[in-house]
């Protein structure tokens, strides 16, 4: 008996490379309030990905030497 599609398992490591592969960008905001008086809020924006995904000037050797501009 075959599984469809939609309840097919997908192994961790394999899961861990598509997100490396493509990146995902993960975000949320934190809101600290009494009193129907907001005292804090943060707005957190975090971008987890591989090196070699987010471009030739992270990705190849020497890119992380220091750059002159004119």
């Amino acid at each position: 008996m075959t599984r469809p599609d939609s309840e097919r398992r997908v192994a961790l490591i394999d899961l861990l490379d598509r997100v490396l592969a493509g990146g995902v960008v993960i975000s949320g905001d934190i809101k600290l309030s009494i009193a129907d008086v907001d005292l804090v809020q943060i707005s957190l924006r975090a971008l987890i990905s591989s090196i070699s995904a987010l471009g030739p000037e992270f990705g190849s050797e020497g890119a992380l030497e220091p750059r002159l501009y004119d």
